[in-house]
């Protein structure tokens, strides 16, 4: 941070309040607690920290890759990356996620921004269009990079939204106290730095995400008969 100015875009832009509709959404904790793999302040901390950690191998890749191609003025290495995305959301359900939120941010980010955020004005209208389907972290690095910010700064928000969304969505499924959630917080995000070291020099053909409880859970959830949360 360079600026006090800057410091606040990263607040507003980062903020889990922003209107995105994350609020809708639990990134899979819902299930995860219907069926038992989540129970308890341990369990929620080790599933929070490796959603976090899956994160960062796929869609946190994808963050940096649009960023860097948004900068070349490059807008088929960004779809590129907006479609590496989507591909590797395997239901329906997160795919619905990560697109109604990046569709979301890119509209708001027009709003708010005006014509000066040309690349991802430019991506919203491919996106209404229907050539790329616009997903939540390529819609992270264009804004960031639009604000002046750096690839660091969008990986960060990036990887703190996913577990905010998760941390909010605990307090609504389980008999949890609100500062223990926070604890989580605090501890999940003080890894951020390593693992941006771990895949800034990743391409799009090294996202990677292995994770089959995850998906089991996620397919488990779409035929919930009761739910709360929209994943």
């Amino acid at each position: 941070m360079s600026t006090i100015a800057e410091l606040m875009r990263v607040l507003q832009f980062g903020d889990s309040l922003l209107p995105v509709g994350a609020f809708s959404f639990s990134n899979g904790l819902e299930s995860a607690v219907q069926f038992g793999v989540v129970h308890d302040l341990a369990t929620l901390r080790d599933f929070v920290r490796s959603s976090v950690e899956q994160a960062a191998t796929s869609d946190g890749v994808a963050v940096l890759s649009a960023f860097r191609a948004a900068q070349l003025g490059d807008a088929q290495g960004i779809d590129l990356a907006d479609h590496a995305v989507f591909e590797r959301k395997l239901n329906e359900e997160m795919r619905t996620m990560t697109t109604r939120m990046g569709r979301k941010l890119a509209e708001m980010s027009e709003r708010v921004l005006g014509p000066e955020a040309s690349a991802i004005n430019g991506w919203l209208a491919r996106i209404r269009a229907g050539a790329t389907p616009g997903c939540m972290p390529v819609a992270q690095a264009l804004v960031f990079l639009a604000l002046g910010l750096s690839e660091r700064d969008a990986f960060a928000v990036h990887q703190y939204g996913v577990a905010s969304m998760m941390a909010n969505a605990s307090l609504r499924l389980m008999r949890i106290h609100y500062l223990d959630v926070q604890s989580i917080l605090f501890e999940v995000n003080a890894d951020a730095g390593a693992a941006y070291d771990r895949v800034a020099a990743h391409s799009l053909e090294d996202m990677a995400a292995f994770a089959p409880a995850f998906d089991v859970l996620a397919s488990l959830h779409v035929g919930s008969f009761v739910r709360m949360f929209m994943n």
